[in-house]
């Protein structure tokens, strides 16, 4: 999911002449957020920001790229006091190959990521950040979450159909869909308590956020 996705607390390697070496360091270093005993720097943001260039061809704001890094800081530090495992390299590689199929051919991976300046390794890490996140909110809360069976008819008949017919194709029959459906649902209601408990988590913090004194 591109969503939760979208961000990673890593610090970017500038190229620079030496002459401009300084400037760049001033801007690289600045503090964007102190969340608890730890920061979020301003060019953490501007990796995020890059990601998302080179997924959507644009990127959020900087108020909401630094939004996205406190919320998965909240994620990651939950997850490493649960000794939650971080993705093997198998499943890493394989992340790596769905968002390389995820574009319409190799030449515009490539052509996107080197636009964007992301090396592949920054894209890699990226990529496991994503997964250990997403592993994590999966396993937290996709126990509570319950689909019944009206549920998935009603969205059935509300979204599937009215969707198929729109493109004037014919809808798939509901058994056929039905799995599929269900795991939609699952995804949604998992976002949904993600997002709420969140919000709550942000409330027990000390956040303090520098973002406008970062971008001078």
């Amino acid at each position: 999911m591109r969503g939760l996705a979208s961000g990673v607390l890593l610090v970017s390697l500038l190229m620079a002449n030496a002459a401009e070496l300084p400037a760049l360091q001033e801007i690289v270093d600045r503090i964007a957020a102190r969340v608890e005993n730890d920061i979020v720097l301003l060019s953490d943001i501007r990796l995020l920001s890059r990601y998302q260039q080179f997924l959507d061809g644009k990127s959020e704001t900087d108020a909401q790229i630094l939004d996205r890094l406190i919320d998965q800081w909240i994620v990651r530090t939950e997850a490493d006091v649960s000794h939650f495992p971080h993705p093997s390299d198998g499943e890493i590689d394989r992340g790596v190959e769905r968002l390389r199929k995820s574009f319409a051919s190799a030449e515009q991976y490539e052509e996107r990521r080197k636009q964007s300046g992301l090396s592949d390794a920054e894209v890699r890490g990226i990529v496991a950040s994503q997964l250990y996140l997403s592993n994590y909110l999966d396993s937290r809360f996709r126990p509570g979450v319950q689909i019944d069976p009206k549920t998935i008819d009603d969205f059935y008949q509300k979204s599937v159909v009215p969707r198929a017919k729109a493109r004037g194709q014919e809808p798939p029959p509901l058994d056929t869909a039905r799995d599929f459906i269900q795991e939609a649902l699952v995804q949604r209601g998992i976002n949904d308590q993600a997002d709420q408990w969140l919000i709550e988590s942000k409330t027990r913090l000390h956040i303090e956020k520098f973002l406008n004194e970062a971008a001078r």
